[in-house]
C-alpha cells in the first residue's frame, strides 16, 4: 500500500489488503468536523497530510486543544478503544488529504488480524502520551514555552510553514489573542521564526527545541519506538 500515512505503512509490511477495499481518499478542508461531540463516530480518518486537532469545551473556560493529529496516526481514537462516541470535538485546523473508513469493517478487520489490532492500540498509546504531556506542560510550563512545543509539534507534521492565524492559535493554547501575539514576538526576536501573515515558518529548529524544554521530545521518541521511524 502506497501511503505517507506511519499506521498504513507499518501495516503494509505485514498484511498489504486488509484494509485497502475499505480505505476511500478524500480531501479535508479547513475546519471540516471528523467528529461531533456526543454523535456517532461514522468513520475514522487515516491522515495523509492536513492537521487534525481534538479540543474540549468549557462553559467557564472556553475552549482548548488536548490532542493533534497528523500523519503519524488517525483520527478516530475511541473506535480503536471500542467506543462509539467522545465527548470531544475534532476537527481539521489545517485541511490536507486523508484515507477515510467505516467504522464497522475497521472493527471486523481489527478481530481478524492480531497484528492490525495491537498496532491501532500502539497507537492510542501514543496519543494518550501526547495528551498526557500536554497537561503537564499546560500545567508547569509558560506560555512561550507551550507555543515552541506547539509549534515544533505542527511542523513535525505540517512541515516548517504552518498556516495558522494568531486567533486560531489561541484557540488551541486556551489563552487569549494578545498573549499568543507576545510569545511569537518574543519567538521572532529570538529569530526562531518568522510570522507573515497567517503563516508561521520555523527558522531554528533546535532553538525551539531548547525553549520547549523537556515538554518536547518524548512523543516522538514514543512513537518512533512504538510504530516506527518517519520516512
Amino acid at each position: 500500500m502506497s501511503s505517507r500515512n506511519r499506521l498504513l505503512r507499518k501495516l503494509s509490511e505485514a498484511n498489504p489488503d486488509l484494509l485497502q477495499p475499505h480505505l476511500e481518499p478524500i480531501r479535508l478542508n479547513k475546519n471540516d468536523v471528523c467528529i461531533e461531540p456526543g454523535a456517532p463516530i461514522t468513520h475514522v480518518y487515516f491522515l495523509e497530510g492536513g492537521l487534525g486537532s481534538t479540543v474540549i469545551s468549557d462553559e467557564g473556560h472556553g475552549i482548548g486543544e488536548f490532542g493533534m493529529q497528523g500523519y503519524e496516526g488517525l483520527i478516530g481514537v475511541p473506535v480503536l478503544l471500542g467506543e462509539d462516541q467522545a465527548p470531544v470535538k475534532t476537527f481539521m485546523a489545517v485541511g490536507g488529504p486523508a484515507l477515510r473508513m467505516k467504522v464497522e469493517p475497521l472493527r471486523v478487520a481489527m478481530e481478524q488480524s492480531t497484528s492490525l489490532h495491537c498496532l491501532l492500540l500502539l497507537y492510542a498509546q501514543v496519543f494518550l502520551i501526547q495528551v498526557s504531556q500536554t497537561a503537564y506542560a499546560n500545567a508547569h510550563y509558560k506560555l512561550e514555552k507551550q507555543l515552541a512545543r506547539w509549534v515544533l509539534m505542527a511542523a513535525d507534521r505540517l512541515g516548517s510553514g504552518i498556516e495558522l492565524t494568531h486567533e486560531a492559535l489561541s484557540f488551541m493554547l486556551g489563552v487569549r489573542r494578545p498573549g499568543v501575539t507576545e510569545a511569537l514576538h518574543v519567538l521572532e526576536e529570538k529569530r526562531l521564526i518568522k510570522c507573515t501573515r497567517g503563516n508561521i515558518e520555523v527558522l531554528d529548529r533546535a532553538g525551539l527545541k531548547t525553549v520547549a524544554d523537556q515538554s518536547y521530545g518524548l512523543l516522538g521518541a514514543e512513537c518512533k519506538r512504538l510504530i516506527g521511524p518517519r520516512r
